[in-house]
């Protein structure tokens, strides 16, 4: 490297020192002398130090001042050649200098791969190809800086191999000049090269251009290049991807919607929260008072739902503009668009609807993985169609024949969501009780085990409280304790100040219970039992209603009342509503059908109260409001 730099300074030194310059001179006698300035040291002398620095001086901005020699008449053949045979032929009747012969190779390029779409293999093989790909590696270092970069990125489009040494050189020749070329030169070929090199893939000129990118990010002036960068180079570099969020943000004003896209793409697959881009997208999105095109709306749905990102207006924007081209979309399109709404908790009833009516007209283009996965997605949300008769009766006409071809843990999916929508059957249930299916959910104690496992539970629940017409089989009662399944939790804000207040409503803590853990699948906030005048009595001795396993003596009095305290956090309901989520709604179902009276305590209620006597009341007349509901019924 050090011996290639000193004969690349010591010819531009020639040419351009002042030191090699002839002055002309007057003598005392009136004539004109030529005289040479004293001559170099020697070039030995010269440390590749000195070297080095003055190569360093020759700055982007000089290269770009630099003009190229005359055009000749290779070059204008070159433009005006149309087809491969033609741009080859100049190959055979004129000599051609290395640059030359990258803009042959550039031409070739474009017309076999992007114009006329023809077969690199046939162009790769051609002994003139191989001819001209001989002459640019013998005089690379003569190619121009543009059609070095144009020449890089051809080679890799027609598919040149990685070993060739031909490529090697221009790889080489780029990584010597890389410190002068022009940042958009630099953009331009990291993303050609990052898209032809597979994934893990070592590259050392892809490396370097990482890391020149890293020190000249500064240098970005337009939105398409640090979409570009960003969408097929952020994910080598942590510190790049960070400094393109940062250009990102400052240029976000001037992205299209087309660049909204491409960027909230990108931090979705590379997982990237950035909440300060994200929100100047969804800002700049909803000031763009025009239609949007339909893929680009589930893209951005897709992306914000993956990084669970929640910004109202542009969910609202995205329902309203989708909304009229629900009858346009794919079967494929409309689970993966109600799936995104989903991981955010947004619920807009007239695309719901329309989706759902979308599904009851063209349910054969439905498979029974895109049912399911919808069904599962309307029971998170806890979602009911306004048509739900003929629409349940089409899923079950459509699945019921298919359950055996479900993957197992799809299938716990689809009837815990049919359980959370009350539109279960009794095969639905045996299919997955039977303990010939369920003996490996019951084995897996990984943590996606053991959410399947309090799935089962919640299934067998629903069979016990809600399916009369179920015989069995259920889950045996060892594997119904779900303290091991739900883990140790922080206790929130809410729960510690609800313990706090419930001590002293009771008066003795022994007349209340904490973190009940039941065989339902659920835990209970607290448990209290009330006597016919509502005044708590000791719970330690009273036995929990079936199915429950009874470890106490005493069984409820007649006239007593056991109640369970629920609380419920903000994200157990639906984004910027006070409807439970499906899974939430219900625990409710299964508690109450259990025995209890439910005492309902939501964030949005609680957090209004000031004081601890503003809190106790509270809870006493939500108690006598569940007694006499009881009551009444």
């Amino acid at each position: 490297m050090a011996a290639k730099l000193v004969l690349r300074w010591y010819r531009l030194y020639r040419v351009s020192s002042p030191l090699c310059v002839q002055a002309t001179v007057a003598s005392p006698g009136g004539k004109m002398l030529n005289t040479r300035v004293p001559s170099l040291a020697p070039l030995a002398s010269l440390t590749t130090c000195r070297l080095l620095r003055q190569a360093d001086k020759l700055s982007v901005k000089e290269q770009a001042q630099w003009t190229p020699p005359d055009r000749s008449e290779v070059d204008d053949l070159i433009n005006t050649c149309s087809t491969p045979e033609d741009l080859l032929h100049l190959a055979e009747v004129y000599p051609l200098n290395g640059n030359q012969a990258a803009l042959i190779v550039v031409r070739l390029s474009r017309m076999a791969v992007v114009e006329k779409k023809l077969d690199p293999g046939g162009v790769l093989e051609d002994k003139r190809f191989q001819h001209l790909l001989h002459s640019i590696h013998k005089q690379v270092t003569q190619v121009w800086n543009t059609s070095l970069v144009n020449l890089l990125k051809s080679l890799y489009s027609l598919g040149l191999e990685r070993g060739r040494r031909e490529l090697l050189s221009v790889e080489q020749e780029v990584r010597w000049r890389m410190r002068r070329l022009a940042f958009k030169h630099l953009a331009s070929m990291a993303k050609h090269v990052a898209t032809y090199t597979p994934w893990g893939e070592p590259s050392e000129l892809l490396s370097d251009l990482v890391k020149h990118l890293e020190l000249r990010w500064t240098e970005i002036e337009d939105p398409v290049t640090v979409v570009a960068l960003m969408t097929k180079v952020g994910a080598l570099s942590p510190a790049l991807m960070e400094h393109l969020e940062d250009k990102a943000l400052e240029l976000a004003e001037k992205f299209s919607i087309e660049d909204m896209r491409k960027v909230a793409m990108a931090l979705a697959f590379q997982n990237r929260r950035s909440i300060p881009l994200l929100r100047a997208i969804s800002y700049h999105f909803v000031q763009k008072h025009f239609a949007v095109n339909r893929s680009i709306l589930l893209d951005l749905a897709f992306a914000f739902g993956k990084l669970n990102f929640h910004q109202t207006q542009m969910f609202q924007k995205i329902a309203s503009d989708l909304h009229p081209h629900v009858p346009e979309l794919s079967p494929s399109e409309v689970v993966s668009c109600v799936k995104s709404f989903t991981y955010l908790k947004w619920l807009n009833l007239p695309l719901f609807e329309a989706f759902a009516q979308y599904t009851i007209d063209n349910g054969d283009r439905f498979t029974p993985v895109h049912l399911s996965n919808l069904i599962l997605a309307f029971a998170r949300l806890n979602f009911q169609p306004g048509n739900g008769e003929v629409f349940y009766t089409m899923i079950h006409r459509r699945l019921d024949g298919h359950l055996s071809d479900l993957e197992p843990h799809l299938l716990v999916d689809l009837v815990w969501s049919l359980c959370a929508l009350q539109q279960v059957k009794a095969a639905h249930l045996q299919r997955v009780l039977v303990p010939k299916f369920h003996a490996g959910f019951l084995a897996d104690q990984s943590p996606k085990g053991k959410n399947y496992q309090l799935k089962l539970i919640h299934i067998n629940t629903t069979a016990r409280l809600e399916c009369a017409d179920y015989m069995g089989p259920f889950l045996p009662l060892e594997v119904l304790g779900i303290q091991e399944l739900e883990g140790a939790k922080k206790a929130t804000p809410l729960q510690s100040g609800l313990q706090e207040v419930l001590k002293g409503v009771a008066g003795d803590e022994a007349k209340v219970r904490f973190a009940v853990d039941t065989d339902w699948g659920w835990q209970l906030d607290a448990e209290m039992v009330l006597n016919g005048d509502n005044q708590p009595l000791p719970i330690a001795g009273f036995a929990a209603p079936p199915p429950a396993r009874a470890q106490s003596s005493r069984l409820l009095l007649s006239g007593s009342r056991r109640l369970a305290f629920l609380r419920w956090e903000f994200p157990n309901f639906s984004n910027r509503s006070k409807d439970l989520l499906g899974r939430f709604a219900m625990a409710r179902r299964h508690i109450q059908a259990a025995g209890f009276l439910i005492v309902d305590v939501p964030y949005y209620e609680w957090f209004d109260l000031k004081s601890e006597r503003q809190k106790a009341a509270y809870l006493k007349d939500k108690m006598n409001k569940a007694v006499a509901e009881a009551m009444a019924k």
